[in-house]
């Protein structure tokens, strides 16, 4: 099995976003010939009051701007923290919009 990269190890990192609690179970990086990558997450998600639901959430990533953070054994800091906020937002968003926005939908389903 290969070693993680840094930026593999960072995004496979759980989060919280306001009330929202992502606990990454599970992180693929599919990359592919035409520089994009997909990311797969499994999320436990946790709110308030609510019960913990788990996703599996195919997230996209066509800029390419980014190939060499996530394959540099040694990426730049601010670069890394970058990425990973984007992909935490690109998340959050999924989060909220799922139930009536039918790109974000398809996105990710329920386990």
């Amino acid at each position: 099995m290969l070693e993680r990269t840094p930026a593999e190890r960072e995004l496979a990192c759980s989060f919280t976003q306001g009330s929202t609690r992502f606990n990454v179970r599970g992180l693929q990086i599919d990359h592919h010939r035409d520089r994009s990558v997909t990311m797969t997450y499994r999320l436990d998600i946790e709110q308030p009051n609510r019960p913990e639901e788990q996703w599996e959430v195919a997230l996209p990533w066509g800029d390419t701007s980014f190939v060499d953070v996530l394959t540099s054994p040694a990426p730049e800091p601010g670069r890394l923290d970058m990425l990973a906020s984007l992909v935490r937002s690109l998340l959050g968003e999924w989060w909220e919009t799922k139930g009536y926005e039918r790109q974000a939908a398809k996105m990710g389903r329920r386990l």
